[in-house]
């Protein structure tokens, strides 16, 4: 595990600590071996996840790269590279559908 992005964890408040640590969680083990990294000031998992918190809720970031228009629907933003999925409760992960999405961005 990164110390950095331990550092960026440590330093969130309730409730996006617990859900950056939780997604944390999900990507590292079902991403064996994912290198982690920070990358502009947030966690980025070999370019294809990120995780940010932000004032009221955590973005978890995927790379589009290869996606059907179907599963593009299920994220967020604008972005020609990267879509996220805003999460605003530990409760609120959806572990089977962020699995589901991180293994179809793997490829």
């Amino acid at each position: 595990m990164d110390e950095g992005v331990n550092n960026y964890i440590d330093k969130q408040k309730s409730p996006q600590k617990e859900i950056v640590q939780k997604l944390r969680e999900i990507i590292l083990s079902n991403s064996p071996g994912v290198r982690e990294q920070m990358k502009m000031g947030v966690p980025w998992y070999e370019g294809k996840f990120y995780i940010v918190a932000l004032k009221d809720h955590v973005n978890l970031g995927l790379c589009i790269d290869g996606l059907s228009k179907e599963e593009m629907a299920l994220l967020e933003g604008s972005g020609k590279t990267m879509k996220h999925i805003k999460i605003y409760s530990l409760n609120g992960i959806d572990e089977r559908k962020i699995i589901g999405l991180l293994e179809v961005v793997k490829g």
